[in-house]
């Protein structure tokens, strides 16, 4: 196959283009460019498509003797992406980023460029494992828990996976890859793991959103409407959140506070005890669903998880279909907590993706 090779910069992504070599495909690396600032610098570990990094996906290219050009995708990123991340804060909602480049650049932009230049795929350095047959792809977690990031990949549809490779998917340990660099050559061995969102390098997100979105100042309050405090943006808060409250006096009780709602449009933080975070219904929309062999409006036992890297929770699941699109609906059977408006709900079977969509209540 013709084979494009996302190549971050990073260790990962360079062994999976050396295994597309290896496995006998033709294969280009590309590496995209994403960060409007084309004078960033990577710090550590935070961070991403940076200038360093575009350096080190030349090296990992020649080395392992392939052509490599670099695509500026930065103003379908800052479209797609950023301002999607400012919109659903701005909103009192919680977006995951990494789901939304998968969803609209990655398997996407990049593949739909590859596709019109003749390539059949995108080799990509995550963890997940995908299996392909004759009723489509089908994606699994990785064979490293750690690292699984099957999560933020079920947004790319059927479609989007069956251009996916993850030659990565059968490791049992990241110490592997690193070491096969390492015996190939590649000067990426020992480079650190990038991590946070990529385009708020600092990790200060709160100081991002308040630099993009202004400050909107408003009110803390308790369940009741009595005024606890104030704040300079509610878009900065998230359900589920404890530190960073700025209260200046506890609970009566002497408990923790924790923030319970985000109303941006009231410019109104509701905080609360713990024990109302508690959820055992979750309703979400933008269904994607990967599993033909389930079909919609059968109730089925499976698992659903909310974080990049949390827990899967036993849930009956069901699909409906409707007339503004499919919608998920998920019982489950222990109450969970932190569950927010645009998070994403990925549903399990086992190791097997069924499918996803976007938190959009809670009960």
């Amino acid at each position: 196959m013709r084979v494009l090779a996302a190549l971050s910069g990073g260790v990962d992504s360079a062994v999976a283009a050396a295994r597309a070599v290896e496995a006998g495909h033709e294969v280009v690396g590309i590496h995209m460019a994403l960060s409007r600032n084309r004078a960033e610098h990577r710090s550590g570990s935070r961070g991403c498509c940076s200038i360093e990094d575009a350096s080190d996906a030349r090296r990992a290219a020649d080395i392992l003797g392939i052509p490599y050009y670099v695509w500026d995708l930065s103003e379908q990123f800052d479209d797609l992406v950023v301002k999607d991340f400012l919109e659903e804060y701005s909103a009192g909602r919680t977006p995951n980023p990494c789901v939304r480049c998968n969803e609209h650049v990655k398997f996407s932009v990049l593949a739909d460029r590859g596709r019109a230049l003749g390539f059949d795929a995108v080799a990509t350095g995550h963890y997940a494992r995908l299996e392909h047959d004759g009723a489509g792809p089908r994606l699994f977690r990785s064979a490293e828990p750690d690292k699984d990031q099957s999560y933020v990949l079920a947004v790319a549809g059927r479609e989007g996976l069956s251009r996916a490779l993850f030659p990565l998917g059968d490791v049992a340990a990241k110490a592997d890859v690193r070491a096969e660099a390492e015996a190939r050559g590649l000067p990426v061995a020992a480079k650190p793991d990038s991590y946070d969102i990529c385009f708020v390098a600092d990790g200060d997100t709160a100081g991002f959103l308040r630099e993009r979105l202004g400050e909107r100042p408003g009110e803390i309050v308790d369940t009741d409407g009595a005024v606890l405090g104030e704040h300079t943006g509610a878009y900065a808060y998230t359900v589920g959140q404890r530190k960073g409250l700025g209260l200046n006096r506890p609970a009566p009780d002497g408990r923790p506070r924790y923030v319970l709602d985000v109303d941006t449009r009231a410019a109104r933080v509701v905080v609360g005890p713990a024990e109302l975070l508690s959820t055992r219904r979750i309703d979400a929309t933008d269904v994607v669903w990967l599993a033909e062999d389930h079909p919609a409006e059968v109730p089925t036992e499976a698992a659903v998880q909310i974080r990049a890297h949390g827990a899967a929770h036993p849930a009956v699941v069901t699909r409906t279909a409707g007339d503004d699109g499919e919608t998920l609906a998920v019982e489950l059977r222990e109450p969970i907590r932190g569950v927010a408006a645009g998070q994403s709900a990925v549903v399990y079977l086992g190791d097997r993706v069924l499918g996803q969509a976007t938190i959009s209540g809670r009960g």
